[in-house]
């Protein structure tokens, strides 16, 4: 029964992979961001590796507000939280797919162990899954645009995108595994 969970997760976590790339590594991706036109990415690009590198990567929030100025300036806008690195990466980033691939695997077992752990038939586990992967989905990324003004767009996107994948995981591991044998059901030896 074990072998099937881990199967089952492992086969839900490449789901949650290919759901994965199809939202971001192909061109329906460009829903989800803006664009700048080239001069004025090329001027903004100059200005951060001017004006951020001396912090070097990391998230920076723009103007701060921690100050009695940059609260004047936050509240006047125009803001911006700005995921920066300073060394830059290439646009299709082998590591970052490897990696990303090593974790939605990780992800897929450890939804799977959480499924076999729920008592039910693959219909129950499919159900709780789901909800709990939308209830995920809501509080962590669709409270960023309600939390902290996050672009819509973006967020509904990567939300939708999110789901699918964890669905998709949800849905292949509750198929896999067997269905739980309650604690009143007699067993056979």
């Amino acid at each position: 029964m074990m072998g099937k969970t881990i199967l089952g997760g492992l086969l839900g976590g490449f789901a949650l992979y290919l759901v994965g790339f199809i939202f971001w590594g192909t061109p329906l991706s460009n829903l989800a961001f803006s664009s700048a036109d080239p001069a004025a990415a090329a001027q903004l690009q100059a200005s951060m590796a001017q004006a951020l590198n001396a912090g070097g990567t990391g998230v920076y929030i723009i103007p701060d507000p921690s100050t009695a100025e940059g609260t004047i300036l936050f509240g006047r806008g125009p803001i911006a939280q700005v995921f920066y690195n300073s060394n830059g990466y290439p646009v299709t980033d082998g590591s970052a797919l490897a990696g990303g691939f090593i974790l939605s695997l990780v992800v897929g077992v450890l939804i799977a162990l959480a499924l076999r752990w729920a008592a039910g038939d693959m219909a129950t586990r499919a159900r709780l899954g789901i909800v709990f992967a939308g209830a995920a989905v809501l509080w962590m990324h669709v409270g960023q645009a309600i939390f902290n003004h996050a672009p819509w767009g973006y967020i509904l996107y990567l939300s939708l995108s999110d789901f699918a994948g964890l669905a998709a995981a949800v849905l292949i591991a509750a198929k896999i595994m067997p269905d739980a044998v309650r604690a009143d059901e007699p067993t056979l030896h």
